[in-house]
């Protein structure tokens, strides 16, 4: 009898509080979300409630880029303690380095006085310039990778050339380097520099374009207007992220002129001002030694253009007298970890000052240097960031390229 009123007793409770009974099954979300407020910060929100006191409530997430490790970051969550709370967390974008386009993977984990837990489904966060109303573009390159180009000013045209320029350029580092994308690429076009250093955290530095290497996201700014040195530009880039993700390793780096000679490489032939400086110093017999293209170039103005145009010669040497099978073996090694002279020894049988005199032998003297018309549109005032960049490419996440006009913009 007894047995029988605690069970009624327990099913009326059950018919005249579903929801406290059901509650304490343990914690239940109700809401989440992220608001960006592109590019300062985005605030992470969620909604939790439980029988008891919620006590903990942490946020965990994962940028998605590539890493030499797995990395989850955690954030504490702003609330008080109650058995129903709104949670949040502020994300400082300050020191974040995100590009506009990168994706976060983020889940919530909520723990309450009882000791239950929970964790959330993750959900991935677009962080996107929401200033403008962007068009999109894909497009497939070599081993049915995908390229998406956003643009917010200019016709269909513009875009599709921009787009068959990278996509020529990408096939064409196929098949001369041997190299591919290996994750999907995005482009952000922006119409002026103004509104590309709007996008940018750290705009002082910022005038023409940034490549975020290890996002696989290239920002720039190309008006219409610019379509031919903007195609260039997009090439160049392109080269640099792909080469990045090929050789991506925590045990070594290219050397400089290896890195920037197959960039320039692959956007065509040589600058008749940048050759017209090579064949200057060939007369005068001042060419810099390989070892020396190995360091950041120089910040003068003229040596730095010959250490380009010396780059792109190099490249073009070992391409056309050893093929890609070798510079894709290069490439491995430098990747592994080893030397810039045990790389080049075990692949081509000399080291780098074999390779400066088997070059240099297969150079021939002008008799007189062609005349310079003008500036190159690829080198102006990029020195001194693009140095420091790649001086510290083997440990930073990112890599940042500046440009700014003169006679023209840099694709350095």
């Amino acid at each position: 009898m007894i047995r029988r009123i605690a069970l009624l007793t327990w099913a009326l409770l059950m018919l005249l509080s579903p929801s406290l009974v059901a509650a304490q099954v343990g914690i239940t979300v109700t809401a989440s979300n992220v608001d960006v407020s592109f590019p300062s910060q985005a605030v992470f929100t969620v909604n939790a409630e439980s029988y008891v006191d919620i006590v903990d409530v942490r946020l965990y997430y994962q940028v998605n880029k590539m890493n030499y490790a797995e990395v989850v970051s955690e954030g504490w969550a702003d609330f008080t303690p109650a058995s129903k709370v709104e949670a949040n967390w502020t994300w400082d974008m300050t020191n974040a380095s995100l590009p506009p386009g990168a994706e976060v993977t983020y889940w919530w984990r909520i723990e309450d006085a009882a000791g239950n837990k929970i964790e959330t489904s993750p959900k991935i966060m677009h962080f996107d310039d929401g200033r403008y109303t962007w068009q999109s573009l894909t497009g497939t390159v070599p081993q049915d990778g995908e390229l998406t180009l956003f643009w917010y000013t200019g016709s269909d045209s513009f875009a599709r050339e921009l787009m068959d320029a990278c996509q020529e350029g990408l096939a064409r580092l196929t098949q001369d380097i041997g190299t591919y994308p290996k994750r999907p690429i995005k482009i952000y076009i922006y119409a002026s520099d103004s509104d590309l250093k709007g996008a940018m955290i750290s705009s002082n530095e910022w005038s023409g374009g940034v490549a975020f290497t290890d996002f696989g996201i290239i920002a720039i700014s190309i008006s219409p207007s610019e379509l031919d040195w903007g195609k260039k530009a997009l090439v160049h880039e392109l080269t640099h992220l792909v080469v990045r993700q090929a050789t991506f390793s925590p045990y070594g780096q290219l050397p400089l002129w290896l890195d920037e000679g197959l960039a320039m490489y692959n956007e065509g032939g040589l600058d008749p001002v940048l050759r017209s400086y090579l064949e200057e110093a060939i007369l005068k017999d001042e060419l810099i030694s390989v070892r020396s293209l190995c360091s950041p170039f120089s910040a003068y103005s003229e040596k730095a253009y010959l250490s380009y145009a010396e780059s792109y010669s190099l490249v073009e040497y070992l391409l056309d007298n050893y093929g890609q099978d070798k510079m894709l073996d290069l490439l491995a090694l430098l990747k592994q970890g080893n030397t810039y002279d045990e790389a080049l020894t075990e692949v081509y049988g000399f080291d780098m000052d074999g390779l400066d005199a088997c070059w240099r032998a297969t150079l021939t003297s002008p008799v007189v240097p062609a005349p310079r018309t003008s500036l190159p549109p690829a080198l102006i005032a990029v020195l001194a960031a693009l140095a420091t960049t790649l001086t510290l490419w083997g440990a930073l996440a990112l890599e940042k390229r500046t440009w700014r006009r003169s006679s023209g913009k840099s694709t350095m």
